[in-house]
């Protein structure tokens, strides 16, 4: 049983990291682009679909978040997390990779350790 525990608190504290990263990578990035172009949005999106590989990437950034919020609304009721609006808009305005490490965190923070076990 302390076993499940600690196998609990290292998953939560790898969801924290996760989410901490997920926020401070991306924004380093977006940061180093508006101090070498300001905030050009046009340019910004011109780079992106200017290459086919990251144009992937942000199609598949797209495509993951879409299907990450009819999970999230479903889970947020069922485990009583806060409110899935939250995570929508930390998904549009930080990203997938801080929202849902952040979500699981939530999510796993509410689940009994019985429930690990079924």
């Amino acid at each position: 049983m302390g076993s499940e525990r600690e196998e609990v608190k290292t998953l939560r504290a790898y969801y924290v990291t996760a989410a901490v990263l997920g926020t401070v990578l991306p924004y380093y990035y977006l940061g180093s682009f508006a101090v070498e172009n300001g905030f050009d949005v046009r340019l910004f999106v011109e780079q992106i679909v200017s290459a086919r590989a990251s144009l992937a990437f942000v199609i598949d950034l797209f495509i993951s978040s879409f299907a990450f919020w009819p999970f999230l609304f479903q889970e947020a009721k069922r485990r009583q997390t806060p409110s899935p609006w939250l995570f929508v808009l930390l998904n549009l305005a930080v990203g997938l990779s801080c929202a849902l490490p952040l979500f699981l965190y939530f999510r796993e923070k509410k689940a009994p350790v019985a429930a690990l076990r079924a």
